[in-house]
């Protein structure tokens, strides 16, 4: 008896010490893929501060025309919300809105209904926001709290992994075997304190592999420590119109004259994974609501050692519809937008999040406040207003096509995957990344 209690002891402390070993593994890899993100963000600021020095930029081979009607045709709009928005990971969230366990978002997407939340072993879940019998929404869109969830309109039951537990009334409704009718569920990812979700439960896509190796990359904002201050909504013009503008900084000492100032440069480099881009200006600033309106970089200060959110400056985009960029106001921030289309090819909704690296105080709530009724003036009265009006000149159709120049090449990389993604079927879409 006693050798038998020895050999079950020796085998809990054999997989106790084969589970450390795989945890110990995982962490390293973990943090060795943080020091070459670490590494190719220096590699970055280097590259910039070589042509901020030399006041070049990094230029494309060629200037790159596209139709007018890309943005305006309803043929065209619709295969982009169906074979872009509706087959690709979207982000729909930050971890910090669902950080405790029970916790939900609810939202609907493109015309689906969207649940997504956090079970109590703290895993992420998403699901139709739609009740199994008739296809009633089981809750209303926001955030909340929930173990177990409960139709309104005829009382069945889930739990939080989306099994059906309760039927009223089952004896008169009949007989169902309940291990079949459980919640339907979608994919989804939770990377660098970001939620992705595919709206199409029978998607196979990797989404891992999408996002290219550019998650290792978001992963050094540390968002998913970072407080949520605010949300908001804004309305805009066609998706493309208004994606543009987050890819563009040659318009920034022209068309934010009177906000960002004339003397902001208008030059930028582009790096790619895969269809994500960041768009830095050579030299890294950071408009502040604190410091005089804008934050450079010391030049003279080894690249090392600039700070964090120095080194992050810039946008940093995820295709096909979201941009984070950093800010000071009330300390570090960062503004995160989502952009989706409307009902039609002539409007986009941009729900804009306001994340905060610390939780500010009452004092620092104020600057936050200042800095982000900034930026929402910024993206609705001049980014907006101008696409709003720019889509009515393309909309005449006596402008054939729109023009992106050797120092846009973020757009004409954005346009690029656009249109590959668009001709290219549901079997060889994984191809696209690598």
């Amino acid at each position: 008896m006693e050798v038998l209690q020895l050999k079950e002891l020796k085998l809990i402390a054999l997989d106790f010490i084969l589970l450390l070993i795989v945890k110990i593994f995982f962490y390293l890899l973990y943090f060795r893929e943080v020091d070459m993100s670490k590494e190719k963000l220096i590699d970055m600021a280097l590259n910039n501060k070589r042509h901020a020095e030399a006041g070049t930029m990094e230029l494309a081979d060629n200037i790159v025309e596209i139709p007018a009607s890309n943005y305006f045709d309803k043929s065209r709009w619709q295969k982009e919300v169906d074979l872009i928005f509706k087959r690709l990971p979207l982000v729909l969230g930050v971890s910090k809105e669902i950080p405790n366990a029970g916790d939900y978002k609810s939202i609907d997407v493109l015309g689906v209904p969207v649940l997504i939340l956090r079970n109590s072993n703290g895993q992420i879940k998403a699901y139709l926001n739609a009740c199994i019998h008739r296809g009633a929404a089981l809750v209303e869109n926001g955030l909340g709290n929930k173990r177990r969830f409960n139709c309104p309109y005829h009382g069945w039951s889930y739990n939080e992994d989306g099994s059906l537990i309760g039927i009223s009334s089952q004896q008169d409704f009949g007989d169902l075997d309940k291990n079949c009718k459980s919640l339907i569920s979608l994919p989804i990812l939770e990377k660098a304190g970001i939620i992705w979700v595919i709206l199409n439960s029978n998607s196979n896509l990797d989404m891992e592999k999408f996002l290219s190796g550019y998650d290792n990359m978001l992963e050094l904002f540390d968002l998913e420590n970072w407080h949520v201050f605010s949300t908001r909504v804004v309305k805009g013009p066609n998706w493309k119109v208004a994606y543009d503008g987050y890819l563009d900084l040659y318009h920034l000492p022209v068309l934010h004259s009177e906000t960002f100032g004339k003397d902001i440069s208008n030059q930028a480099n582009y790096y790619e994974w895969g269809p994500h881009q960041r768009v830095v200006s050579p030299l890294a600033r950071i408009s502040s609501s604190e410091k005089g309106g804008v934050v450079t970089p010391d030049l003279d200060i080894p690249v090392e050692d600039w700070p964090m959110d120095m080194l992050m400056a810039g946008v940093w985009t995820i295709f096909p519809n979201v941009s984070i960029a950093s800010f000071r106001g009330g300390g570090r921030a960062v503004m995160l937008s989502q952009l989706m289309p409307g009902d039609n090819p002539e409007e986009s909704f941009t729900t804009q999040y306001y994340l905060m690296e610390k939780k500010p105080t009452k004092e620092q709530e104020v600057e936050a406040e200042k800095q982000f009724d900034l930026l929402e003036y910024v993206v609705r009265e001049e980014d907006y207003s101008t696409g709003l009006r720019l889509q009515k000149s393309l909309k005449t159709g006596m402008i054939d096509s729109v023009m992106f120049g050797k120092n846009e090449s973020g757009g004409q990389n954005f346009h690029g995957w656009v249109d590959k993604i668009l001709k290219t079927n549901d079997k060889d879409l994984m191809s696209l990344f690598s």
